[in-house]
């Protein structure tokens, strides 16, 4: 049985009516949503392909790829002559979902999957073929997602696993609507040093110009919704704004398709696009913000309210968000580096909980209209995967929709979480975190947990040159 909000929010409630027709549609239609983005659709995927030619009659290969669990892309080029091919699958290793950040394999689930490595079938998403960042005029890509061997969607997925915490607000009429910002350092690649413009500097520095025009030339052909570029007021780090949308598991893989863009357009012209979250130990870090906001099945704002105060709905988000932080620390900061970002010192977090107006929060409540009211979350690093990240966030959020039951105007005032600053504690507060762990599906947990357990022992193993300063 599905969970169900609080009696005062059943207006938001579709499958409370007692009416299991209506319950019943709203879950199809959040079904097919789903299946739509997966191309089973032959006959659509060959009419995608064969547009895409005809635009672009000088393609000779096409990259076809995976999104991992850290965000990385995983696959193999192939000749243009290939593409049709794929409306009837193609074969990749299942354990694609299980490598570490240097592509190992962490296995927690057989010997199988870590020593023979079983193919699973991967068909391509739908809207994803575009032209590559380099060389677009004869290069393309296209994203895969895989299937197991019932032929359902892969629970290890991230994508999939953001699709099913969003079925779970369909369910009850309530639809995100998000706004990713992405933060990183242009580096020079030979010296890595950078140039200070300033925040919101309009001036762009003359070396980083053509860069600019560049990516913004390139995020349009490939038809992603880059609305902005901005100076921050680090030297050489900038913000990338993408337009809202309610296509959550869409817009998500436009972060990462952006990220790689940019990479690939700042070698061209010299530099490095650095996502890591903390690359310099005196400036600030990169961060993947998300602006996020609740619309009802007309449409309508539901974090909307007739006056400045902060309605029912979005104390209950505020607070759930805030219940959970301490056990989301383990996907939003995926590894040593990241939590470098998030503590002013050993002891010290470098956000608060939540605030109006106030950029140190980790929960900021941004200037807007009533009909625009939306919560900025913070925490993510740029780093992060934004599937996974956004399905921890909008998890949270159900959270305080489906479990606070008491006054929510007094569970936001009380929840104060205290923040894991060690990748190890919020590793240790994520498995003891079952709704969360639940929500994201217990083998991915466990799986994680095994991962960056791993990642991290690899860490600590390391005897860095700094240490040779206490040597006897």
């Amino acid at each position: 049985m599905n969970p169900t909000f609080k009696p005062s929010l059943l207006k938001y409630s579709p499958a409370l009516f007692n009416a299991p027709v209506v319950s019943k549609l709203v879950a199809n239609e959040s079904q097919l949503t789903l299946e739509n983005t997966i191309t089973d659709n032959n006959s659509a995927f060959r009419q995608e392909a064969e547009r895409y030619l005809l635009k672009n009659p000088n393609t000779k290969h096409i990259d076809v790829y995976l999104n991992d669990i850290n965000g990385s892309f995983r696959g193999k080029r192939m000749n243009i002559t290939s593409l049709l091919s794929l409306e009837k699958g193609a074969y990749f290793p299942q354990s694609v979902y299980s490598m570490d950040k240097e592509g190992k394999v962490q296995s927690t689930l057989n010997d199988d999957l870590a020593v023979n490595e079983p193919d699973r079938i991967c068909f391509p998403v739908a809207g994803t073929l575009r032209p590559c960042g380099h060389n677009p005029a004869e290069n393309a890509q296209i994203l895969l997602t895989m299937k197991n061997d019932q032929g359902n969607p892969y629970a290890f997925e991230p994508r999939i696993i953001l699709a099913n915490v969003l079925r779970k607000f369909h369910e009850h009429g309530l639809y995100p609507v998000i706004a990713p910002e992405i933060e990183f350092y242009l580096e020079d690649a030979q010296k890595r040093n950078i140039q200070n413009s300033g925040c919101f500097h309009l001036a762009v520095p003359s070396e980083h110009a053509a860069f600019i025009e560049e990516l913004e030339t390139m995020a349009a052909l490939q038809n992603l919704p880059l609305s902005g570029i901005v100076c921050e007021a680090e030297a050489g780090q900038f913000e990338l704004n993408l337009q809202h949308s309610g296509q959550v598991v869409d817009i998500c893989e436009h972060v990462l398709a952006l990220r790689r863009l940019t990479s690939i357009v700042a070698h061209k012209f010299g530099f490095n696009a650095n996502f890591m979250a903390k690359p310099y130990s005196q400036m600030s870090g990169s961060g993947l913000h998300f602006h996020i906001s609740l619309n009802d099945e007309q449409g309508n704002n539901v974090f909307a309210s007739g006056d400045k105060n902060l309605n029912e709905m979005m104390r209950l988000c505020l607070a759930g968000m805030l219940n959970l932080m301490p056990a989301s620390m383990a996907i939003l900061a995926p590894n040593v580096n990241a939590f470098r970002r998030l503590r002013k010192n050993l002891n010290e977090p470098l956000f608060s909980s939540w605030g109006v107006n106030q950029r140190s929060a980790a929960l900021r409540i941004p200037c807007s209209g009533e009909a625009h009211r939306r919560i900025e979350y913070r925490l993510a690093g740029s780093d992060a995967n934004p599937y996974l990240a956004m399905a921890t966030i909008l998890t949270g959020m159900l959270y305080g929709l489906e479990k606070i039951e008491d006054d929510p105007v007094a569970d936001l005032t009380a929840c104060s979480p205290v923040l894991p600053l060690f990748q190890q504690h919020a590793l240790d507060e994520f498995r003891q975190c079952p709704y969360l762990t639940s929500a994201l599906g217990d083998a991915f947990s466990q799986q994680w947990i095994q991962t960056k357990l791993s990642e991290l022992t690899w860490f600590e193993s390391i005897v860095t040159p700094e240490e040779s300063t206490f040597s006897y």
